[in-house]
């Protein structure tokens, strides 16, 4: 049962993957694993079809998810992330960093959703770049020591993008 979440899916392992295709297989496995077709089934039936629609159910979350699909591929590549010891990042992107987060709390205190607005639309233009990168860097170079950076820098951008909501819907409220 422990394939990849590539092979489940008969998808090559890569970053770029075919989301629809994805999609179309996901669909497929749980059509064959899911528990309602093992109702009528012995226990270790009913068992093992919870464990394969469990195992699709997270390989899935995985791979549709592109932080996540990162990470997965450089462990497959004995790479660890190190995202919760490594925190050290380029004084760059540090910089800009503490620039969102003071403008975040500038919008926050203004009452400012627009402004907001517009630094969301910035983090998200500023993901799609670094995954852009993060492409080229596992799927061309298989440089997996700067794309475990890269993927430890888009961790910290899901964070501010997560503040951002947070302070939309307080806004909101």
């Amino acid at each position: 049962m422990q394939r990849n979440y590539f092979e489940l899916f008969g998808l090559t392992g890569a970053f770029n993957v075919d989301l629809d295709g994805l999609d179309q297989a996901f669909r497929l496995l749980q059509a064959e694993v899911h528990p309602d077709r093992f109702a009528a089934a012995s226990d270790s039936e009913r068992r093992q079809s919870l464990q394969w629609a469990t195992h699709a159910n997270e390989a899935y979350r995985t791979l549709k998810n592109p932080l996540s699909r990162a990470r997965y591929l450089l462990q497959l590549h004995g790479v660890d992330t190190q995202e919760e010891s490594n925190t050290a990042m380029p004084a760059d992107f540090l910089m800009r960093q503490m620039e969102w987060r003071e403008a975040i709390e500038e919008a926050t205190d203004g009452g400012d959703s627009e402004a907001l607005d517009a630094l969301s639309r910035e983090l998200r233009q500023e993901v799609r770049e670094l995954q852009n990168g993060l492409s080229a860097l596992l799927d061309e170079r298989g440089d997996y020591q700067q794309a475990s950076d890269v993927v430890r820098k888009l961790r910290f951008l899901d964070k501010v993008q997560a503040e951002i909501d947070q302070a939309i819907e307080a806004l909101e409220n």
